[in-house]
């Protein structure tokens, strides 16, 4: 007859240990795995982005990057070129005032400072409310094409400012305001 094993404190720690050991291990693996398409696919939204923003070009802004320092970190900012003439530069940059966590948008401007365009990138705000920033969701960020932030205040309304904010979702709508003014204000330094 087999020897029973008595559950001791012993044998418990060597179970969770190799339990642990093969769920740490299994994990790192995917996460190798799929560090590339997620780093590719983000890439791609960028380049999509870009495109989106600023008028046509036939440089690969990618390649041109540099960074700019802003109060709290730095932003991206993407020249776009045609034929040696800058027609724009997109930029990359964010806010920490959003309902939940940090939003990322691409803003294009033309080179005098207007705003061609601006593009959502990454975001988890409210579903239905918030979310609104986004163009697949509605035409809420279309009010900021066209402006000169140089006379357009890019502050909502009700803090003096001439953004209409998304209805229910100002704290959202401070948040984009937010990033489309930290990207101005880092392109204006760099002129």
């Amino acid at each position: 007859m087999a020897k029973k094993t008595e559950s001791t404190l012993r044998n418990m720690l060597i179970a969770l240990f190799v339990v642990a050991l093969i769920s740490s291990t299994t994990l790192g693996y995917v996460y190798e795995f799929t560090k590339g398409p997620i780093a590719a696919a983000k890439l791609k939204k960028k380049v999509e982005a870009i495109k989106i923003v600023v008028p046509e070009f036939n440089n690969n802004p990618i390649d041109d990057v540099y960074k700019l320092a802003t109060d709290m970190d730095s932003v991206e900012c993407y020249p776009a070129f045609k034929d040696s003439t800058l027609v724009g530069t997109a930029i990359k940059t964010f806010s920490d005032k959003g309902f939940t966590k940090r939003i990322y948008i691409m803003v294009g401007f033309l080179p005098d400072g207007t705003i061609k365009n601006i593009s959502v990138l990454e975001h988890a705000e409210t579903p239905g409310l918030g979310d609104k920033m986004d163009k697949k969701k509605s035409n809420w960020s279309e009010q900021f094409n066209g402006k000169n932030p140089a006379s357009y205040k890019l502050q909502v309304t009700k803090d003096g400012g001439d953004v209409d904010a998304i209805t229910a979702a100002t704290i959202s709508s401070r948040a984009y305001t937010d990033a489309v003014d930290r990207a101005y204000k880092a392109l204006k330094s760099r002129n």
